[in-house]
């Protein structure tokens, strides 16, 4: 996969692909940790985001790396950067 130019100040996140049936397009859950307030507990949180793939090569399960981006669809505001890990 090509290297891909940041520019500016973009968020980069790493996730799992959950979905890649819509064309070019793959929806990826970002897991983060936060400590609570009271409890002094980690806790899991999960956001979906869909990100553009424009070869369409990831598929379900693969571990993958986007990159913020201008906003190409009514949801779709992330662009794939690479692919760290196929899934088997």
């Amino acid at each position: 996969m090509a290297e891909y130019k940041f520019k500016g100040n973009k968020r980069v996140l790493t996730g799992l692909v959950i979905s890649d049936k819509a064309d070019k397009t793959i929806v990826v859950r970002v897991e983060t940790l936060v400590k609570h307030p009271l409890l002094k507990k980690y806790i899991r949180r999960r956001k979906k985001f869909m990100a553009h793939d424009p070869a369409n090569d990831c598929g379900v399960g693969d571990k993958v790396q986007i990159v913020e981006s201008r906003p190409m669809s009514r949801r779709k505001r992330w662009h794939l950067v690479q692919i760290l890990e196929k899934a088997v």
